[in-house]
């Protein structure tokens, strides 16, 4: 691997990173602290508190005082809030996305894509007044009426992963907060600082203190979340190993769990399918942000015979890409990265040691990441996008979530045996297919067993007024994230049954042990 810098600016201090709450940063009595990284030099840039049961503790009693007075505030005002957290956001957008490349790694389009969707579901939880209408039956029974609400839960608790520190805390913090609940967001300790600046934006848009809380750490502050019996409710994005804990511990403990974890998709290319638009769309959706995406493509099933042909082209793409320091700084006045580094050394080596075992399994490697030539820093976090072709469903690098830059390519000869081999995968979360015959893609979406699916579009995560979730072992629950499905999951259904007595024809009374009837 070989390396340039276009900067070599001083050193500075690592900055502390700690809770918010109540309002304002909190140092707390860590256990200990976990340095952050900018993965494009290898640099320490922050160490983050890890909180102590006191700490978590503290975070969330704040959140509790406040859910009361919150949960009876006025839709108007909470729509308020909401649209000016909105504005300050679209107007600050380019702060964010510095802090998420600078400890994330992805490149500033990408960082700002990420929080161009979360705005979506922003933009989305400011109809909630519309959102949260119920229903009202008049004299269902005689003199009777019957209505239906809906209201927040209380406190809740958001547990989010590294790959997309503003974007998946958004697909549920706007909606949480705006039906009426006080949230508790824990990020990831690789890249925090995106939540603790949202905290402060939360802030500035009017939000009383205690309704959004930071509380960073590792596992000590997830299981103060998932056991403490005020916390109501669980949102978690992450690895599956980890989502089916969160989801047995919460659920043990009495919450209710939207615990969405790995997947492993495929994008099927059929014979009559565009080349071009396949080729570009597995390049985009296999490399970008470095593959540290749950809905990154990561095996392409090209069903022959157009194998050979297609394989060739992404190649030729792939070999274009230009992997380095995806800030700002480091691209003005020159063309920016593709794709930037991994998030930390030893993800990057993970990611590396799947390479490694592929090529010893037999598959065969067509683009080596290994080998890359990055801008950026000699010590960065660099691997390059790598390309597999005569991939087998034994191999590991076909069964494992690898979540880096690696492409796979699987052949098969017919629909039939592609459609099989999505359906056989132990995950669920995303699939594509790529293909100019509409029959086949009607068909394709009625066969396969997933929760998401594109028609010649890689990455088909649905806008914010649908609901984002796998099936399988990609979804532990059975609720996915915004949309309709977002809204029931952060309040309560409440049904009110009233007769008022009209003194001028008040009917005689007496006693009537029986079951009541609907008259």
């Amino acid at each position: 691997m070989t390396t340039s810098s276009p900067t070599d600016g001083p050193v500075d201090a690592p900055v502390e990173i700690v809770h918010w709450v109540d309002g304002s940063p909190l140092t707390g009595s860590p256990t200990g602290w976990a340095d952050v990284t900018n993965p494009a030099t290898g640099r320490v840039t922050g160490r983050v508190a890890l909180a102590s049961e006191a700490d978590a503790a503290h975070v969330i009693a704040a959140a509790s005082r406040a859910a009361r007075s919150w949960g009876t505030t006025s839709l108007a005002r909470r729509t308020q809030v909401l649209f000016s957290f909105r504005e300050l956001l679209n107007a600050r957008k380019e702060e964010l996305a510095a802090i998420i490349t600078a400890e994330h790694g992805k490149v500033h389009s990408d960082a700002m894509g990420e929080i161009a969707r979360g705005l979506e579901v922003v933009e989305f939880a400011c109809g909630i007044s519309h959102l949260l209408k119920g229903g009202h039956s008049e004299e269902a029974s005689t003199g009777i009426d019957v209505h239906s609400k809906r209201v927040p839960l209380g406190v809740v608790g958001i547990i989010s992963p590294f790959n997309f520190p503003a974007m998946v805390p958004m697909w549920f913090f706007p909606i949480a907060i705006a039906a009426g609940n006080t949230v508790v967001l824990k990020p990831s300790e690789k890249d925090p600082s995106a939540a603790t600046w949202l905290a402060a934006l939360w802030q500035e848009a009017g939000l009383p203190d205690g309704v959004f809380n930071v509380l960073h750490g590792d596992k000590t502050a997830v299981d103060a979340l998932l056991t403490s019996p005020e916390v109501q409710a669980i949102s978690f994005v992450g690895s599956t190993p980890i989502a089916e804990y969160v989801y047995e511990t919460a659920s043990r403990n009495g919450k209710r769990v939207q615990a969405l974890g790995g997947a492993k998709n495929h994008m099927v290319v059929l014979p009559d399918a565009d080349l071009d638009l396949a080729a570009d769309s597995a390049v985009n959706a296999g490399y970008g942000s470095a593959g540290e995406r749950c809905m990154a493509i990561s095996v392409l099933v090209a069903v022959d015979p157009i194998g050979d042909e297609l394989v060739a082209r992404i190649a030729d793409r792939t070999r274009t890409l230009l992997i380095g320091d995806g800030g700002k700084e480091a691209t003005d006045g020159q063309k920016e990265a593709d794709m930037g580094p991994l998030v930390t050394k030893a993800h990057r080596d993970r990611v590396s040691s799947f390479i490694d075992a592929g090529e010893a399994a037999g598959a065969k490697v067509v683009v080596d990441g290994r080998d890359v030539a990055a801008r950026g820093g000699e010590e960065g976090f660099w691997l390059g996008p790598t390309l597999f072709d005569d991939v087998t469903p034994d191999m590991d690098i076909y069964r494992e979530e690898i979540f880096g830059p690696v492409l796979s390519v699987v052949r098969v000869g017919s629909y039939d045996e592609a459609v099989a081999l999505v359906n056989a995968n132990e995950y669920g979360n995303g699939t594509a297919v790529f293909t100019n015959d509409g029959g086949a893609a009607r068909r394709f979406e009625a066969d396969v067993t997933v929760g998401m699916i594109g028609v010649n579009v890689p990455v088909p995560v649905p806008v914010a007024y649908y609901s984002f979730g796998g099936w399988k072992r990609s979804l532990f629950g059975d609720t996915h994230a915004h949309g309709t499905e977002g809204v029931h999951f952060f309040t309560r259904g409440k049904v009110v049954t009233t007769r008022w007595i009209d003194p001028a024809n008040r009917p005689e009374g007496g006693l009537e042990l029986g079951f009541p009837r609907n008259d």
